[in-house]
């Protein structure tokens, strides 16, 4: 484990957007050959959330990159803004410009650029921020045209994400998030997807499996977590004192921690046991939390 340099915020002027893009950028003070993890907060989080997660990953060797969209609670885009009805097509549209902008927001960090691999991508995100990156991965939302997927993103991890569309939806969702149609059809790139077994959301009229749909009903390589015991925000990943968390338990965090980490070690070197040896550390109960792989 390396000591950690996060540097925010790193401006990228947006004219089109109605305010520049801001991101964080953390990255281990040693290493070389750093991939890149770019990551997507949930709903009203911001660059600086989810330090459980993002300091963990950046001391093992991975470079985060975090952007704020516009649903965060600092920036305060009203509900009747005329942006509103499109902030999810403006999350894709940010990620891809932090990918367009790689070398400037690496070259803040002194040294930085000779020591990150810009051709090993993933996209990470939690709740609203995994679908995000399930966009980019390949999923689209049924009555859309255009796809939104990005080359340059090779594997993801998807966190809680929201699951299938139509039917499955609860009256209040159906009405207000028409984005919440997905086809994971075409999502066709490895993603580890997470769900814990007690996420029982007002989006849906279905149970906790709603959050599994995107391993169930996308094709290939795909790997699903069921944390048992975990709610929306399994354990706690999105701060350290954060008082939305309604299922506080830093063993589950912990679990969290140690398998992305792993699948997206061995997703990006396959020669690396990493993600086999977690779980046959999970089956052995060596990771402290109860749950399926």
């Amino acid at each position: 484990m390396e000591q950690v340099i996060s540097v925010s915020p790193v401006v990228l002027p947006a004219p089109g957007r109605g305010i520049d893009l801001q991101v964080r950028i953390s990255a281990p003070i040693k290493g070389a050959q750093l991939p890149i993890i770019l990551f997507a907060h949930g709903f009203g989080n911001s660059l600086d959330g989810y330090a459980p997660l993002v300091n963990y990953w950046a001391a093992r060797g991975f470079v985060v990159i975090q952007p704020s969209f516009l649903d965060s609670k600092r920036i305060g885009v009203s509900p009747d803004d005329p942006r509103t009805p499109d902030i999810w097509k403006i999350r894709v549209a940010d990620m891809k410009q932090v990918l367009d902008q790689l070398d400037d927001i690496i070259d803040v960090v002194p040294g930085l650029q000779e020591r990150v691999d810009t051709s090993r991508i993933a996209a990470v995100g939690h709740s609203f921020g995994a679908h995000t990156s399930g966009l980019l991965l390949g999923m689209r939302v049924i009555g859309e045209e255009g796809d939104m997927s990005d080359a340059r993103v090779q594997v993801g991890v998807l966190l809680t994400a929201a699951g299938n569309g139509g039917a499955d939806l609860s009256p209040f969702a159906a009405a207000n998030y028409p984005f919440m149609n997905p086809d994971f059809s075409g999502m066709k790139k490895p993603a580890l997807v997470v769900a814990g077994d007690k996420d029982i959301s007002p989006l849906t009229v279905r149970g906790w499996d709603w959050f599994t749909d995107p391993y169930t009903m996308s094709p290939g390589p795909k790997s699903l977590l069921t944390l048992y015991g975990g709610e929306h925000l399994l354990g706690g990943i999105s701060g350290y004192h954060v008082v939305e968390t309604s299922d506080e338990n830093p063993e589950r965090v912990a679990a969290v921690q140690q398998l992305t980490w792993a699948y997206l070690r061995t997703a990006f070197y396959p020669e690396d046991t990493a993600w086999q040896n977690a779980e046959i550390d999970l089956s052995q109960g060596k990771i402290d939390n109860k749950g399926d792989l």
